[in-house]
């Protein structure tokens, strides 16, 4: 009987395509660049989104997002993915004015991974939007947000099989913090002295 070749790990690619944003052009633009994972998403809405907030993996640690948009909402809901295993690979939603006359936001948003689907939370009203990623993860967000979150868009970085470098550097960036810990380093003087950039070269698109 032949033996089954054990699967590969998947690891997230350094290169990254900026898509959208989808919605309204209210707000303030804001921008949470491109990260080695999503571990927790974080929204709060009602008759549409009224922030939305991200915790990122930066090379095995948390690193808490900024949150994007109003203080309002009456309800709250905490979407934590299974990381690393599990991945965001595609959001959906829908986008209209909240007043007669204003500008369009986000109503609602929809989330799914490799493993189930989230959602959807908010009102699915006005213009729909779907961005499903094949062979990928979505690994960062950015858009536009005021009293409510106005705009969504996202990195989006591609998978590919782990290597042995992979590997290797994986372990050397443990054994490093290790000593560094061991030595009293903060991790902003550790991220400082390994002159680490996150985001690397991102290829920007924008939606037509």
């Amino acid at each position: 009987m032949q033996q089954q070749q054990p699967q590969r790990k998947m690891v997230v690619s350094k290169k990254l395509m900026k898509v959208g944003p989808w919605g309204g052009a209210g707000g303030h633009p804001w921008d949470d660049g491109g990260h080695s994972g999503i571990r927790s998403i974080t929204i709060s809405y009602d008759r549409f989104i009224d922030s939305i907030s991200v915790e990122y993996d930066r090379d095995g640690q948390a690193f808490p997002g900024e949150r994007h948009g109003g203080a309002g909402g009456n309800h709250t809901t905490q979407i934590k993915l299974g990381f690393p295993g599990e991945y965001l690979t595609g959001v959906s939603g829908h986008y209209a004015p909240v007043a007669h006359g204003g500008s369009p936001a986000i109503r609602s948003l929809a989330f799914r991974s490799n493993q189930r689907a989230y959602g959807p939370f908010g009102v699915a009203e006005g213009t729909p939007f779907a961005f499903p990623v094949d062979g990928g993860v979505i690994v960062g967000l950015c858009g536009r947000s005021g009293w409510q979150l106005d705009a969504v868009g996202f990195y989006v970085a591609t998978l590919r099989p782990e290597t042995m470098y992979d590997r290797v550097h994986k372990l050397g960036i443990s054994a490093y913090r290790s000593v560094m810990q061991r030595m009293g380093h903060t991790q902003q003087e550790q991220e400082q002295e390994q002159g680490k950039q996150v985001n690397g070269n991102a290829l920007v698109l924008h939606r037509t």
